[in-house]
């Protein structure tokens, strides 16, 4: 089912491939919705209801295919396709239970088609899946970032970087030299958003052409939660064209778990930035809509805060922000904590591993080899 807030520009049904043969891939086809899985058989299949829209020559194991559906998906409602092989080999994609569930990819526009932003909608499971990572990654003359990367090699599921990624400016050549040879080794199943360093660069080129011109600030479902991945570094006034899609698709997408993750924090101990008043609306918008966690870099250290209101004052429930700065760029001193904040270190290189659960999450900071400090709890969606 997908629910659409504007006028579609694209659809793409992103699969993973986990096995194939040596011929052709399938071609994908409408077929009627009148099924369910769990009483599907050869003998009941649905019929095909379009032509082919897409074929794909031989497929690549252990990478990402995407198919243009676009004449297919017309608006809102149930969606349903059918991929059928035109050769007598073979191909596995990952299911909605596996580790990289299959994507429909929207591209909403109006009369502007360069601020056009993607939606994508998960058949994901409802079991519980992670999402793992964190900010101020990589620079080609430290070790850190790739320490940080070998904690992702033993980690499945989906990453995400919280700008920052490739130091000192995020050129292309930056990304290829420093970022591609250690977390660069996960990026197709990397879900990033750009920091101030990225912008160093003008209009943050070298990371939109690095990410293959991937949105400015987009949504995604990953289990049974709705997450937004935001850009700080553009405008996030309450007018904004970011805030005024963030609003709507809070409207549109009710979930009962939601969590964003952007690059400057809201609220921080860290004696180098700070709290940002900047990012006010963001935060009441997210509170007032009940979401659960905020995940945040810029400060070079780990920070946990209890959940909190819109003031920053502790309360339950609240809105909970974690400050992971810790992919691999040398770490900042603290200054006095502010009252809500629970947990600190700057002395350990690491990723924040989140288990979601439809009804909550777990939260575990794993450290690099060699670094003792940890943080592990769990908490319900609201």
């Amino acid at each position: 089912m997908t629910e659409v807030s504007g006028p579609i520009q694209s659809a793409r049904l992103r699969l993973y491939v986990t096995d194939n043969g040596t011929n052709n891939g399938p071609a994908i086809y409408a077929t009627d919705t009148s099924w369910t899985e769990d009483n599907i058989t050869w003998n009941n299949r649905p019929a095909r209801t379009s032509e082919a829209v897409d074929n794909k020559e031989r497929l690549g194991t252990n990478s990402w295919v995407e198919y243009d559906v676009t004449s297919l998906v017309t608006g809102s409602g149930t969606l349903s396709f059918v991929l059928v092989a035109d050769s007598s080999d073979g191909v596995v994609f990952s299911s909605r239970q596996g580790e990289q569930p299959p994507q429909l990819m929207l591209t909403l526009g109006g009369s502007n088609a360069s601020t056009a932003i993607p939606t994508a909608i998960s058949t994901g499971s409802s079991d519980a899946v992670t999402l793992v990572g964190a900010g101020d990654i990589s620079e080609c003359d430290s070790d850190n970032d790739e320490l940080t990367a070998q904690l992702l090699d033993g980690i499945p599921g989906t990453v995400f970087t919280i700008g920052d990624n490739a130091y000192e400016s995020g050129t292309l050549d930056q990304y290829l030299n420093c970022y591609d040879p250690t977390w660069g080794r996960h990026r197709e199943r990397t879900k990033p958003i750009p920091g101030n360093h990225e912008y160093l660069t003008p209009e943050a080129s070298g990371y939109f052409q690095y990410f293959s011109n991937i949105p400015s600030y987009y949504a995604y479902d990953l289990g049974g939660w709705r997450v937004y991945a935001l850009n700080s570094e553009i405008d996030v006034s309450e007018n904004s064209p970011q805030v005024t899609w963030l609003k709507a698709d809070l409207a549109s997408n009710p979930a009962q778990c939601v969590l964003a993750y952007w690059h400057r924090p809201r609220w921080s101990s860290g004696s180098h930035h700070g709290s940002n008043e900047d990012y006010q609306d963001l935060w009441r918008i997210l509170y007032e809509a009940g979401a659960e966690l905020v995940l945040n870099g810029h400060e070079h250290q780990y920070e946990r805060f209890a959940e909190m209101n819109t003031e920053g004052a502790a309360t339950s429930p609240g809105l909970r922000e974690i400050v992971v700065g810790t992919g691999g760029r040398d770490l900042y001193e603290f200054d006095s904590p502010l009252p809500a904040s629970e947990v600190r270190n700057n002395t350990a290189y690491g990723v924040l591993k989140l288990t979601l659960r439809t009804d909550g999450y777990d939260w575990e900071f794993v450290p690099i080899a060699g670094s003792a400090f940890t943080d592990s709890g769990s908490a319900t969606c609201h």
